[in-house]
């Protein structure tokens, strides 16, 4: 998967600073998209894993955190002033509030850095349940050709049989009608072989899956015996 991003918006460029830089210390580092409060009605960022909200206008704070908002990715805000705090727990319940302390940083980054892990554990499994449900219906399909290739492989003998009894009355048809018939006759042979592919290819699969489970028994009972 593509690197994580942070996206930070905040009108001081020191709050910004200091972030980056103390991101710089974790063994994870994400890339960070860093934007004013003015800057972002113009240029909304739409992919995003966690979003760190930093001293605004008053006026830009509900420009930038309704849009913010409804992403439902994780959002963080540093709020300096209780009356603003309780603005957006009110408005906006879903931001993380942190109020300016002495260890405000070092809790930002930390948390933010787990919302980043989480968000993205989160984008890997919607990703493998999109894969598994793919899977599951390409089984199906697979299960239902396997189901079917009998009533298949009948009608294709008799689509041959027939095409061959035509075949054998050689002054009955004109060059052309004759060149279809054994066009049909080819096709399906055609066919026929590759219905007998998927016969051979179940077969394959099937000693491929036992032999599967007889090294795992031998490893269980290596590693029991241990």
């Amino acid at each position: 998967m593509e690197t994580p991003t942070v996206l930070i918006i905040s009108d001081e460029a020191d709050f910004s600073r200091r972030i980056t830089a103390r991101w710089q210390m974790e063994r994870n580092v994400p890339t960070f998209t860093l934007l004013s409060g003015e800057l972002w009605p113009r240029f909304i960022v739409d992919v995003f894993d966690v979003a760190i909200v930093g001293e605004l206008r008053r006026d830009l704070l509900s420009v930038v955190l309704e849009p913010l908002h409804s992403t439902g990715q994780p959002i963080f805000c540093v709020c300096h002033d209780a009356a603003t705090a309780q603005l957006v727990r009110e408005r906006w319940p879903r931001v993380n509030l942190l109020r300016p302390s002495e260890h405000w940083l070092e809790t930002l980054t930390l948390a933010a850095a787990e919302a980043v892990h989480r968000s993205r554990s989160e984008a890997r499994a919607r990703a493998a349940e999109s894969n598994c449900a793919a899977l599951e219906r390409q089984a199906t399909l697979g299960r239902y050709m396997l189901e079917m290739r009998h009533n298949l492989n009948n009608a294709l003998t008799s689509v041959l049989g027939n095409s061959d009894l035509v075949l054998l009355e050689p002054g009955s048809l004109s060059a052309q009608t004759r060149a279809q018939i054994e066009t049909i006759r080819n096709m399906t042979l055609r066919i026929h072989e590759i219905m007998q592919r998927f016969s051979s290819l179940e077969k394959e699969m099937n000693v491929v899956a036992q032999q599967a489970g007889q090294d795992s028994c031998k490893s269980y009972a290596a590693t029991a015996g241990n």
